[in-house]
């Protein structure tokens, strides 16, 4: 027996140990065992804001995935040099060459003649019979691109999209006259590899060879056309891609073309993706902080509903700080599984948009998961829960038990301990940090935390002083008016979290509406009327006066202005490469690219002197600028600067002489750079000219003068403004669409968070109720009400929401998209009519099965 262990010992050594969880985690998952009753509109807050901004994260993912990957593809090769007005000198295209071989596109506008069936802007695109030297074209009939191109009885060939055909008309083999050329449609345009790289147009594509451009006589030195060189490196890695970038650029170091990598195909294309990308991730992030005060809601009634359990843990010694640990254990359980739901529908979401319409989109989508943005969306989740959550958990440290059993109407006003208000404001530190710290223009995400902060504030400020008026007005006669005055600031009222959730949506739909009010008007009504009815580009300087008299002619009492015109490229300002320049992102496409410029003896129609001075004929010899005033300032230039361009392959440095304010709004003839008539003396240039009837926009006029220009001036490409309008108005919508769906989002939010407010109130209605039916009250008397308490709060919110919404749409439309700002509340007074109804008939639906309990059980439970 010496040496051995008892048999209790040996079954206790030998046992495995049992891997046991911490008491507070076991506690929360037994109590979960009994469902989530209670939390649905919690999850669904929570689920709805993350599934938002995991689901733009991982779009926007997607879509910069796909640029990358369809990078040779959407440039039409691995690396593109561009020149605007001219093409490549002999020398510039060998140094091209020396690195791969190299293929050719041009593009340009241009007006198709179809007889008497009128004229159309096209956009016209050469190509050489390389092309498509990466993708593939696609055509219908599906015939070879060389065979639909050449010459053949007696005319060249052309694709054309069908959006041409139907304009003017027509039909595959029929012809049509560009530059006074016969031109043969032989084919309908399907898709294009290089669709993206194009950008905007304003008119339908047509395709032909580089040989039929040469023939039509478009191309002119000055004219508006923009070639294309694309080096074709395939197998070449993205490291030797760098040094055969840098070794062409010491090559031609003053050639002043825009060069694009298949690793960067649309610098852009995709800052654009991000800006956009941050809008709707902030709107997510607006429907994810206004379902926060579901989560408050749900989790102050959940307290409510564990009163009992509380008050046993407490008397049997649990300290407070472990009761708030336990249930906040709990909640982030919950929040985590809300969080996890919205993850898996933002991260699935696109790969149904690639399921189901990859046919229709227009960008290459490449649908993966995203990681990074997605755990950058449930920490928004679980800091928004943890957030709204600890302060209504925090409550219940510190009230006694017998308080506890008592407080079933007069809640105790103790207040909330240090520990948690600092896990509150270190939790909204976080929030605040993640978005700044993420954001793709950070002042923008500090003014929307700045804005959100301040919506939150007057809405609490608006619900404390509606209580504050309903407790000091006199006291009505009559039951009902004075039963709902009194349930306006009563304690445990539900005034503060419907006032917070329902004027968030209602100053939200307000600001959208306003908005997409102003944005439309701008596009489609306010503009023509002071618009020119029609831009003529590439006017030939030899046929300027010319055609200015033919315009004179057809319509003798039209404004006709015109402006020599070139295309410059800013390649460095005060003698610093653009390239080395970080400017403002407002600012930042000044220095991207080619832009239009002139020069002029007279301070254009459109700009007034903001500084400086203009120049007189003796100064007007020299090398002088003047400057658009407010990009001057982004850019940090003034009278005195230096501004280096690139023209027509020349470098030149003029001196700004002074700074303008343009009107850019009535899209008459103006420019960020206007230079003294010295500057250019002897340069290539074609003409800009505008056309404006004194009535107005008349299809009827503007048809004839473009069908007659064509005829008369093929090589001059007519513009109408209102297609041009209605292009741009296209897109537009298609961007307010896409808010309109990411802002439903937080709408609907704010709903469920209503709903939960009300349900929140459940019980103390029901106490009410019971007591009051008790008493001899009628459900006719309490829910007259009830319909007066919820009318008062819904009108008060709405007269909220139209305020800060009116407010919110001004400052967004005159300060950052710089238009002018239209009051049209036709929209806004629906929104918030919508509001004030929704809140009435979903208190009254919430309250009709209260008033229809019996007393007795309710009595004796109470």
């Amino acid at each position: 027996m010496h040496g051995t262990l008892p048999q209790a010992d040996r079954g206790r050594r030998s046992a495995p140990r049992e891997t046991r969880l911490p008491l507070t985690l076991r506690l929360a998952l037994r109590e979960l065992r009994g469902g989530l009753s209670g939390f649905v509109v919690f999850l669904a807050c929570i689920a709805i804001g993350v599934a938002a901004i995991a689901g733009v994260a991982s779009i926007s993912r997607s879509l910069t995935d796909g640029l990358g990957r369809e990078g040779r593809r959407i440039l039409g090769g691995d690396l593109t040099y561009s020149l605007i007005n001219r093409s490549a000198t002999p020398a510039e295209r060998a140094v091209l060459e020396a690195q791969g071989p190299v293929s050719v596109v041009t593009t340009l506008r241009a007006m198709a003649l179809a007889g008497d069936k009128g004229a159309a802007l096209v956009e016209l695109k050469a190509v050489d019979a390389t092309y498509p030297a990466t993708g593939d074209l696609v055509t219908d009939p599906a015939v070879p691109l060389a065979t639909l191109l050449a010459e053949r009885d007696g005319a060249y060939g052309a694709v054309a999209d069908p959006v041409l055909l139907t304009r003017l008309d027509l039909k595959v083999g029929d012809r049509v006259s560009i530059a006074g050329k016969p031109v043969a449609i032989r084919a309908t345009l399907v898709s294009e590899p290089d669709k993206i790289a194009n950008g905007i147009g304003f008119g339908p594509r047509v395709l032909i060879s580089d040989a039929a451009l040469a023939e039509t006589g478009l191309v002119q030195p000055g004219s508006l056309n923009r070639w294309s060189y694309r080096l074709q490196l395939p197998g070449v890695p993205d490291a030797e891609l760098e040094r055969r970038t840098a070794a062409i650029a010491k090559a031609a170091p003053e050639a002043g073309w825009e060069m694009r990598s298949r690793t960067n195909a649309d610098p852009r294309f995709a800052r654009s993706i991000e800006r956009f990308t941050q809008f709707l991730t902030l709107v997510g992030l607006t429907a994810l902080i206004v379902g926060g005060v579901g989560v408050a809601n749900a989790v102050h009634a959940f307290v409510e509903r564990k009163r009992g359990s509380i008050a046993t843990l407490k008397s049997v010694g649990a300290p407070g700080g472990q009761v708030v640990r336990l249930y906040l254990t709990q909640v982030m359980l919950i929040a985590g599984l809300g969080t996890a739901i919205g993850l898996a529908v933002g991260a699935g979401l696109p790969f149904l948009l690639d399921a189901f319409f990859r046919a229709d989109l227009p960008l290459p989508l490449n649908p993966t998961l995203a990681p990074a943005e997605l755990a950058l969306a449930a920490a928004y989740g679980l800091l928004t829960a943890l957030a709204f959550a600890i302060v209504p958990l925090g409550r219940a440290h510190d009230v006694p038990v017998s308080g506890l059993f008592r407080d079933v109407v007069d809640r105790s006003g103790a207040r909330t301990r240090l520990r948690y208000r600092l896990i509150l404001a270190a939790a909204l530190a976080a929030l605040v940090g993640l978005a700044v710290v993420t954001a793709f223009d950070k002042r923008v995400a500090l003014v929307f935390i700045a804005a959100a902060g301040l919506a939150f504030g007057l809405l609490r400020l608006v619900a404390l002083g509606l209580m504050a008026l309903a407790r000091r007005l006199p006291r009505p006669r009559t039951a009902a008016p004075r039963l709902a005055l009194a349930n306006l600031h009563r304690p445990g009222a539900l005034t503060p979290s419907i006032v917070l959730s329902l004027g968030l949506g209602v100053t939200l739909l307000v600001t959208l509406s306003l908005i997409d009010a102003n944005v439309r008007q701008t596009l489609t009504s306010s503009l023509p009327a002071r618009a020119p009815n029609l831009f003529f580009l590439d006017i030939p300087a030899s046929e300027a006066d010319g055609f200015h008299a033919f315009l004179g002619r057809a319509a003798s009492n039209a404004k006709i202005e015109r402006v020599p015109m070139m295309r410059g490229r800013i390649t460095a300002l005060n003698g610093v490469p653009a390239a080395e320049i970080k400017p403002p992102e407002d600012a930042a496409w000044v220095l991207d690219g080619d832009r239009g410029i002139t020069y002029s003896a007279d301070l254009p129609e459109g700009s007034s002197l903001i500084a400086g001075s203009w120049w007189n004929a003796e100064e007007g010899r020299a090398a002088l600028v003047s400057f658009d005033s407010e990009l001057a300032r982004a850019l940090k230039l003034e009278v005195g600067s230096t501004v280096r361009v690139n023209v027509l392959g020349r470098e030149l440095t003029a001196r700004i002489a002074n700074l303008r304010k343009v009107e850019w709004r009535s899209l008459g003839i103006n420019f960020v750079m206007v230079f003294s008539p010295g500057t250019f003396r002897g340069a290539p240039h074609s003409d800009l000219a505008t056309l404006t009837l004194p009535n107005g926009p008349d299809a009827g006029i503007e048809a004839g003068i473009l069908r007659d220009v064509a005829r008369a001036f093929p090589s001059v490409t007519s513009v109408r403004v209102k297609d041009a309008l209605d292009a741009v108005n296209d897109i537009v919508g298609k961007l307010v669409l896409a808010i309109r769906g990411a802002s439903a989002v937080a709408v609907v939010a704010s709903l469920f968070v209503l709903a939960g407010a009300l349900a929140a109130g459940h019980r103390s209605r029901l106490y009410d109720a019971v007591v009051l039916k008790t008493l001899g009250a009628t459900r006719r008397r309490l829910l007259t009400a009830y319909l007066l308490e919820y009318g008062a709060l819904g009108l008060a919110t709405a007269l909220f929401g139209l305020a800060a919404g009116t407010l919110a749409a001004f400052v967004i439309v005159t300060r950052v998209m710089r238009l002018e700002f239209s009051l049209d509340l036709s929209g806004a007074f629906v929104a918030a009519a919508l509001a004030v109804v929704f809140a009435v008939v979903l208190g009254l639906a919430g309250t009709w099965r209260i008033l229809g309990q019996k007393p007795a059980p309710y009595l004796r439970q109470f």
